[in-house]
């Protein structure tokens, strides 16, 4: 604690400008961001962890690693210098670790600390937050003036496992990805993994290099794209050019094919369906029914695409160490899977690729003015805050492209509203809820299950600006950036009540009934 500054308030509790949960990708960029451009704030990272990195450093099953690339996955400051543009975990891990050490940040970071709720006083212009130490078992207190939620949106402590029928009778082991036991052991053993999205698709080829052989079983099929590991026009302006031009010219190289991509999909998903489906074919033998295992019953985007680097899937059900079953569950046997069909599928293993369990803001439970907030009746600002809830932030990186893009916009945009509260003597700033006649759509438009499963349990977005989370990082740019800081925000500036531009409007916030 001696690397920074501390305030002690008048009951013996820490005060803090800002409090940061979680010190994974989001929480130690956001942190780089807040030393660089708002010196002196005085901050603390609360991570519920014993390690800092986030999904970088949970998930730890064979094989894991990114589906975005890694120039635009890194973050704006730090460039990514390693060889493969698809990176796995261990190395992506490292390079949070290291951007951590490099600014400092990672001395700010308390581990062990799980925010379990967080109460806003307008009168006092602070949160008060309290934080459970798993290693005391004892329920500290601090103050903030501003609160930065960074725990991504899935639970950490559990994975999504559907229950399956006869799961007690199976006499070898079931693991989901999420919490990798370190002493399985796969080789030479069947393993059927459960599950069509971006972490089976990683799996398969993975545990395939030594098991004896491996089967995809799915119930739906999902889009699936082959990317080159390595980025050939990155490798070569990183030869010819300085690395300071260099880096943001490969991240925006990435960032429009992306966003091209994404909006074929959107616009023509008949013609990507069909472009998808014929990249798949052309890797695979000619008799691989390839109507039947690669053709969603969706249109591309509905869903995340799944990306292979250098189509490590294919070359693995080509070899015939992998296969891909479609098909629906009856139940599990003594020695492997029953399928409704009357198939039957030998396993040894048995992995749960079956999703994530969705949470917003770390689970903590957070009350305004007394007031207990409903996340499910709320509504975003800018993808970023919650309507009627002052000096609060939290980060949700994009769906259809790298997270961190949206991130890093995330932690400058907090940054701009800090320094300009500062030059306007403000105390705090409160997102102005929509006109209750604007409608309210989900926060998240994908048709994924573990979206779906918890869509009620999410904030809402609104149909216009500025309460619409874009999907776009050039349109993101220009309002997080370069656009106004005071449309729909009011703003109390200091006048001892706590209300002094605070209208009945801008208070709204959805409170649990």
């Amino acid at each position: 604690m001696g690397a920074y500054t501390r305030a002690v308030t008048s009951e013996g509790g820490e005060d803090f400008d800002v409090v940061i949960v979680g010190a994974g990708l989001s929480g130690i960029g956001a942190a780089c961001h807040l030393q660089a451009e708002c010196p002196g704030k005085r901050f603390v990272i609360l991570e519920a962890r014993a390690e800092s990195g986030g999904t970088w450093d949970l998930f730890r099953y064979p094989g894991v690693r990114s589906d975005s690339d890694m120039f635009t996955l890194g973050y704006s400051f730090r460039p990514w210098r390693e060889a493969k543009a698809i990176a796995d975990g261990p190395s992506i891990l490292r390079y949070i670790r290291a951007a951590a050490h490099q600014h400092g940040v990672d001395r700010r970071v308390r581990y062990h600390r799980r925010v379990v709720r967080a109460a806003w006083s307008s009168s006092d212009a602070r949160w008060t937050v309290e934080v459970e130490n798993a290693e005391s078992g004892e329920l500290e207190r601090l103050t903030c003036r501003f609160l930065y939620g960074n725990t991504g949106y899935y639970r950490y402590d559990e994975g999504y496992s559907p229950r399956f029928e006869g799961a007690s009778d199976f006499g070898g082991r079931i693991v989901h990805p999420q919490h990798w036991p370190a002493d399985l052991e796969w080789e030479d053993r069947s393993v059927v993994v459960i599950g069509s999205g971006a972490t089976a698709v990683t799996l398969v080829p993975a545990l395939a290099a030594r098991a004896s052989h491996v089967t995809m079983l799915q119930r739906s099929p999902s889009y699936v794209m082959s990317l080159p590991e390595h980025d050939g026009i990155a490798d070569l302006l990183r030869h010819l050019l300085p690395e300071r031009l260099a880096y943001p010219l490969v991240r925006w190289k990435n960032v429009v094919l992306t966003t091209f991509v994404y909006q074929l999909c959107r616009r023509a998903p008949r013609l990507m369906a069909r472009l998808l489906k014929k990249g798949v074919a052309s890797q695979l033998p000619a008799d691989f029914d390839v109507e039947t295992h690669f053709s969603p019953r969706y249109s591309p985007w509905d869903q995340r695409l799944c990306f292979v680097p250098d189509g490590d899937l294919f070359k693995a059900l080509s070899s015939g160490r992998a296969s891909v079953v479609t098909g629906q569950i009856e139940r599990l046997t003594g020695d492997g899977v029953l399928l409704d069909s009357g198939a039957t599928l030998d396993a040894d293993i048995i992995v749960s690729a079956t999703g994530l369990n969705m949470q917003m803001l770390g689970g903590m439970a957070i009350t305004v003015d007394g007031r207990p907030l409903d996340l499910a009746e709320s509504v975003a600002y800018k993808g970023i805050m919650l309507c009627g809830v002052p000096n609060l932030a939290f980060t949700i990186g994009y769906t259809n492209a790298s997270w961190t893009l949206k991130a890093d916009l995330a932690a400058r945009y907090v940054c701009r509203l800090l320094n300009y509260m500062d030059e306007r003597g403000a105390r705090s700033c409160r997102p102005i809820p929509p006109d209750p006649q604007v409608p309210r759509i989900p926060l998240m438009d994908l048709t994924s299950g573990y979206v779906r499963r918890s869509v009620d349990r999410l904030p809402k977005q609104a149909a216009t600006m500025p309460w619409r989370l874009h999907q776009n990082y050039p349109l993101d740019i220009m309002m997080l950036r370069r656009g106004p800081l005071d449309d729909q925000m009011a703003f109390d500036d200091g006048d001892g009540d706590g209300s002094s531009d605070m209208d009945d409007a801008a208070r709204g916030v959805a409170v649990v009934n």
